[in-house]
């Protein structure tokens, strides 16, 4: 007689419970077997399915499972529309709307899963979705271990964090510390900015990205160029390693190491700091650096050094050096800005035309001026001058005019020995060219004048005191002078007296002098007793009761 469809279900289901009951006491009774690669957690449950089928001699003993198929181990359970389930191995197959829970916070999802109980390792493929609390991880392949809570994948796939998306060719997502790590063509996406690298770990608590390799880091007109950095995606907060730069709009920024405060807008570098603003036309090396973007102040210190670019080809460059640096942008973000350079102390300046030394000085971008403090010397070719206070107002490619306040004194080089000076209280020298072409004097004017005769020979000297002198120079040589009212004294040369010959105060500071934009960083003072002592200015009176 013809056995009935449901005998035959009937029997094949006591076939097959049967046989997993005396494959559990064969396991249990043998005492040589392997220990398990992953902790005993029990056997793979099955816990529903509309239909099961079972051979032994077909699909090497595999239960074959369909329709609303759940599945469940250590705390894993899957939904499929099919599966084979393999009793010896402890692993399954399962095929059509898989979806793998664990707890409440993690879900895989995909179109078909290998599962091995043994090793707790989760081979999902082809339209998956790994989902752990507010990340979203999607990719064709990925391999997820319960052990180490680790997914992993291989052929491309993209992590969503908020508003943030990180894409690679391979990655991993750590769901226990929640962190993932990226390699090869990484990008990291928000609405703010977007991360290009090679290799990228990420923090998906803290939200700190570190980057490794070239990496570019791109927001609105601002770029950052690291090979090894980290970055908050949420604070914007950058910390920069191995000779990083900051682009902003014409500003460059480079450093050994580089911080960047998105807040304050604030950013440090650390260690060979340069500082460049090609719009300005400067640069700003040092040991430490610091520049606010929203204010435009900078600030720098340890063989700071400032450089001003007057021509395009760099050769009427101003290089300025001081123990501090810092540096204002006045009128930040209008057509009028400019910027405001203080240097403070042991300033030193070169420039092929001009050199410079004072306790501190002042150089503004707008007016051109370099003001200079305390005791200041300044040179131009063969000549010296040196006052309380010496304004320098440059050209593009010369100088243009002195003014010196208090205690005058410029002096020309003639030969080794023989200086002309003039000496008062206040000095006006014009320019044309880099050539003196004027020079006056105001009040108690001392006037120490060598003429050169056609065959460059000195023969004798004028000594003239007067309220108030314009000369006039042409060729390097002197023309003639105005003075109102004076006295004029005429000697053969070598027999005038030594005060009429060298004035009150004169010493020639060449052993001071910067000669070359590296020799700005070597401070050498004046001798003990040639300082300049600062004139008594105006005082209000005492009060007494």
């Amino acid at each position: 007689m013809k056995e009935s469809t449901a005998s035959q279900f009937l029997r094949l289901t006591l076939s097959a419970i049967i046989m997993a009951v005396i494959c559990a006491m064969a396991s249990a009774s043998r005492p040589d077997q392997k220990p398990r690669k992953a902790p005993k957690q029990g056997r793979i449950t099955l816990r529903h399915a509309d239909n099961l089928r079972f051979d032994q001699s077909v699909m090497n003993g595999a239960q074959r499972l369909s329709g609303n198929v759940v599945l469940e181990h250590a705390g894993m359970v899957m939904h499929c529309d099919s599966a084979l389930l393999y009793e010896l191995s402890q692993t399954f197959d399962a095929f059509g709307h898989v979806r793998l829970n664990q707890g409440d916070t993690l879900s895989l999802t995909g179109n078909r899963l290998h599962y091995d109980g043994e090793t707790q390792i989760a081979e999902m493929r082809e339209n998956v979705t790994l989902t752990h609390r507010a990340q979203r991880l999607t990719t064709d392949s990925l391999n997820y271990d319960r052990l180490y809570h680790t997914g992993y994948y291989f052929d491309g796939g993209e992590l969503f964090d908020g508003p943030n998306s990180l894409s690679s060719d391979w990655g991993e997502y750590h769901t226990d510390t929640r962190r993932a790590s990226f390699n090869f063509n990484v990008q990291l996406t928000s609405p703010r900015f977007r991360l290009l690298t090679d290799t990228l770990h990420y923090d998906t608590q803290t939200k700190w990205a570190e980057v490794l390799g070239k990496s570019n880091i791109i927001s609105a007109s601002d770029r950052i160029y690291t090979e090894h950095g980290f970055y908050n995606t949420d604070t914007e907060n950058v910390r920069l390693l191995d000779r990083s730069q900051a682009f902003s709009g014409s500003r460059t920024m480079e450093g050994d190491t580089l911080l960047y405060d998105k807040r304050t807008g604030t950013m440090e570098a650390i260690g060979h700091a340069c500082c460049l603003d090609t719009t300005n036309r400067n640069l700003l090396t040092a040991d430490y650096a610091r520049y606010n973007e929203l204010s435009g102040e900078a600030f720098a210190t340890g063989r700071a050094l400032a450089r001003d670019f007057s021509q395009g080809d760099g050769k009427d460059t101003l290089y300025v050096h001081a123990d501090t640096l810092r540096m204002f942008t006045l009128n930040l973000g209008t057509d009028s800005v400019y910027r405001s350079l203080h240097a403070y102390f042991h300033a030193r300046a070169y420039r092929s035309d001009l050199q410079a030394v004072a306790d501190s000085l002042v150089f503004s971008t707008r007016t051109r001026r370099l003001t200079l403090y305390r005791d200041p010397i300044l040179w131009s070719e063969n000549r010296q001058i040196v006052g309380e206070e010496i304004n320098a107002f440059l050209n593009d490619s010369t100088l243009d005019s002195v003014y010196v306040d208090r205690q005058a004194l410029m002096a020309e080089q003639v030969d080794s020995t023989h200086f002309n000076q003039v000496a008062s209280n206040q000095m006006r020298t014009y320019f044309s060219q880099g050539e003196v072409r004027e020079n006056q004097a105001l009040g108690n004017v001392m006037v120490v004048n060598f003429p050169l005769e056609k065959d460059s020979l000195i023969l004798y000297q004028n000594y003239v005191e007067t309220s108030r002198a314009r000369m006039f120079m042409a060729e390097r040589k002197l023309q003639r002078i105005w003075t109102p009212a004076s006295h004029c004294y005429f000697y053969p040369l070598g027999l005038a007296p030594e005060e009429r010959t060298r004035l009150a105060g004169f010493e020639w500071f060449d052993y001071i002098r910067p000669v070359s934009p590296d020799d700005v960083f070597q401070w050498r003072p004046k001798r003990a007793g040639s300082e300049l002592k600062p004139s008594l200015r105006r005082q209000a009176p005492l009060q007494k009761l």
